[in-house]
């Protein structure tokens, strides 16, 4: 069996992301609005997602249930502004990261 994204990139990797992609999120004009919780909770919830999406322990499934990911964002006006906002955060996240050009 190939090895998962999780594997390929490692915890360390996958929190790097997660901290470069909230250091943008964060102070972004259009979207820093929806990010107004606990700013550690909200980057240590992603990194359990994450873990999980890529491959990884089901760690968020163990601690907080089921992602449901469509009720969770329901409560927030996201419209295609603020998906291209949220996908540019991470693109430029994912080009800081040390590992191959192939896996970006």
């Amino acid at each position: 069996m190939p090895p998962t994204l999780y594997e390929k990139l490692g915890s360390e990797n996958i929190s790097r992301l997660v901290d470069q992609f909230y250091d943008l999120v964060f102070v972004h004009p259009q979207i820093s609005h929806l990010f107004k919780t606990d700013k550690e909770l909200i980057k240590e919830k992603q990194r359990l997602f994450l873990t999980q999406f890529l491959g990884g322990p089901a760690l968020y499934s163990q601690q907080y249930g089921h992602p449901q990911l469509r009720a969770r964002h329901m409560p927030h006006t996201i419209g295609n502004d603020e998906a291209v906002a949220w996908l540019a955060c991470m693109s430029k996240a994912i080009g800081t990261l040390p590992i191959d050009e192939a896996l970006k």
